[in-house]
């Protein structure tokens, strides 16, 4: 039983560092085409403004619930391999 624990822990930890670095690396993608939508488009708003507004309608967006995936595939998957192991 502590070595399924001691896996659990462990695991929940890398695929938090993972999700953390995923999500920032996003955001920042994000960040970046929106300056540069702002430089190449009409200049009706201040760019600090268009960036923001931009960012709040990605912190909503699906894609940003998407990169949740890194909790529930590896869990299915290992889930998978478990079943597949003892009751096949």
């Amino acid at each position: 039983m502590i070595p399924f624990v001691y896996f659990t822990v462990i695991g929940f930890g890398v695929l938090s560092v993972v999700y953390i670095s995923l999500s920032l690396y996003s955001r920042a993608v994000r960040r970046e085409k929106l300056e540069a939508k702002w430089e190449a488009g009409p200049k009706l708003i201040n760019r600090d403004a268009f960036v923001k507004r931009g960012l709040e309608k990605y912190d909503s967006s699906i894609r940003r619930k998407l990169i949740l995936g890194v909790y529930i595939g590896p869990v299915v998957v290992i889930a998978l391999i478990i079943y597949l192991t003892n009751f096949s």
